[in-house]
């Protein structure tokens, strides 16, 4: 599954540009959320809320806030997400760039280039599938990114993965399998029954450690100054 959304300011515009990603990927059998904002600001509010996108397709000057700003806000919670400006101001092509923004389109050029764009975002989205927890069981086979993973924690025989929008998803399995099926540097165990990721901790203090979504959860004090160590060279990574 592909999470999209696209953001215009302009309701047509943006119900058109829908109807042609969705066209898009039907035609191609490929699995799609899409959703459609006419304002950047509830775009903005979904992602800060934990809404995962895989593509931003976005027009670039809206009121509130910008498409430049809007990636660039985006960004800082989803630093993987393809960003894909469609818009008739080409005098931001240069800072759309410096954005690291995947792909530009005019909008007068929109039927004969946006196919070649959702052609090669798709490839560089199946093969980053190291990025993903795999859930195969008898009853459902289920695809996770990695970055809509909050923490794990262990209930009975069960894993449970908290999600970043607050929903959750259960697997039979230890805390120990679903850690050497992740196999990434992202998680960390806090304590025997928590797994966390550590792109969402906010603080590590007095034997608590809370998440962006306001859960705290309890550190075990023989890995408190692990964990700090730990959460320290990772910031210093993504700076």
């Amino acid at each position: 599954m592909i999470y999209i959304a696209v953001c215009d300011d302009n309701e047509k515009t943006a119900d058109s540009l829908t109807k042609k990603v969705a066209a898009y990927f039907k035609k191609n059998n490929i699995g799609i959320e899409i959703a459609t904002y006419s304002q950047s600001r509830m775009l903005q509010y979904d992602v800060q809320e934990g809404k995962y996108f895989d593509i931003i397709l976005s027009d670039i000057e809206m009121p509130h806030i910008d498409g430049m700003n809007l990636a660039r806000y985006i960004k800082s919670y989803l630093p993987d997400v393809f960003v894909i400006f469609v818009t008739s101001h080409l005098k931001y092509a240069i800072d759309a760039y410096e954005l690291a923004v995947f792909r530009y389109i005019p909008k007068n050029a929109i039927d004969e280039r946006l196919r070649h764009a959702l052609e090669d975002v798709v490839k560089l989205i199946e093969g980053r599938s190291d990025r993903y927890y795999h859930i195969t069981m008898p009853s459902r086979v289920e695809k996770i990114p990695y970055q809509r993973i909050l923490y794990i924690w262990r209930e009975g025989k069960n894993a449970v993965i908290s999600l970043t929008d607050n929903t959750e998803t259960r697997v039979r399995k230890s805390l120990a399998q679903v850690m050497s099926e992740l196999d990434c540097k992202d998680f960390i165990y806090i304590d025997r029954g928590n797994i966390v990721n550590l792109r969402y901790i906010l603080k590590v203090k007095d034997g608590i450690v809370e998440m962006e979504n306001g859960i705290r959860l309890p550190a075990s004090q023989a890995k408190e100054e692990q964990i700090k160590q730990t959460l320290s060279r990772f910031w210093g990574e993504q700076i």
